[in-house]
């Protein structure tokens, strides 16, 4: 079996060069900018996407591109839970978090999973630094209140789940200056210093707003969103997502990332890309090539 990660040996150095010039005008549009990564799903438990997502981010870092990573961990937060008997419960596609569940995520979140993330980016030459949201007062929370998307006088209780109140980026924006990525949880913390789980969609998209960023980038395990037939929305406007949310075709999972992504594109942020993360250098591939790899909303 072949790494995915490494590219084929054959390419004749002409082709190279022409790949490196096609690159340049992006670079050059994009130097000094802020990307917000949202990095979850199949791209953080395959090996070899691991180390081409590293890669990936080390190389816009060094073509003076700012990106700032915000991680989930839904899979190792399940492998977790089960290790101590628990079963995960959604509602709505937010995961429903008591006292005990909390200090799981956080051990997970902002111990194993964030720290793996600051390994593989200096591994591949960056120099990352791991963040939750209570370091430097970044993410204050409170509790969220889920209302049923089908009945409104319905307020499910979930528990320890954060709704943002507020995000100082300064953190975050003292270490880009510095050389550093970013690797944040997203944890929150509230008025009594008590945590908060935050969906990690929600958290990319509000920081991507609060910093400016030029474009908030999404890494799924669907090549993007696709209508009922299954075919893929390239592109995607406000009206649009709205016609989606009320035949059904966006439910569950999809539903934080959608509305966070909308929230960011009307707040802002260029562009928000809903992209492959199956796909070894996706992110090369979607920032500096022409080619699209999966949804890109616009907020009219």
């Amino acid at each position: 079996m072949t790494d995915s990660a490494t590219p084929p040996r054959t390419l004749d150095p002409r082709d190279q060069a022409q790949i490196l010039a096609q690159a340049l005008p992006y670079i050059r549009k994009f130097h000094g900018k802020t990307m917000v990564i949202k990095y979850g799903g199949n791209a953080m438990t395959d090996p070899a996407l691991q180390k081409a997502f590293a890669e990936d981010v080390v190389l816009l870092k060094l073509v003076g591109i700012n990106p700032v990573v915000v991680h989930g961990g839904g899979p190792q937060i399940e492998t977790a839970l089960k290790r101590l008997g628990k079963k995960g419960e959604f509602v709505q596609g937010m995961r429903v978090t008591d006292a005990e569940t909390m200090e799981v995520v956080e051990w997970v979140l902002g111990g194993e999973v964030q720290q793996d993330i600051v390994g593989l980016i200096n591994q591949a030459g960056g120099k990352a630094v791991g963040l939750t949201g209570r370091d430097g007062g970044m993410i204050r929370a409170q509790k969220l209140k889920l209302v049923d998307s089908q009945d409104p006088s319905v307020v499910h209780d979930v528990g320890q789940v954060g709704d943002i109140v507020s995000v100082d980026p300064s953190v975050v924006k003292a270490l880009q200056d510095d050389a550093f990525i970013p690797v944040i949880s997203p944890i929150g913390f509230g008025e009594n210093n008590e945590s908060y789980n935050i969906n990690a969609d929600v958290v990319a998209a509000k920081l991507a707003t609060v910093l400016q960023a030029e474009k908030l980038m999404m890494l799924t395990n669907i090549s993007g969103v696709l209508n009922k037939a299954g075919e893929l929305l390239t592109e995607l406007t406000a009206r649009q997502i709205d016609g989606l949310f009320a035949d059904g075709t966006l439910s569950g999972g999809m539903l934080p990332k959608i509305s966070g992504a909308l929230d960011a594109a009307k707040s802002g942020v260029n562009s928000v890309h809903i992209i492959d993360g199956r796909v070894p250098h996706v992110l090369l591939l979607e920032i500096l090539t022409d080619q699209a790899f999966g949804t890109m909303i616009r907020s009219h």
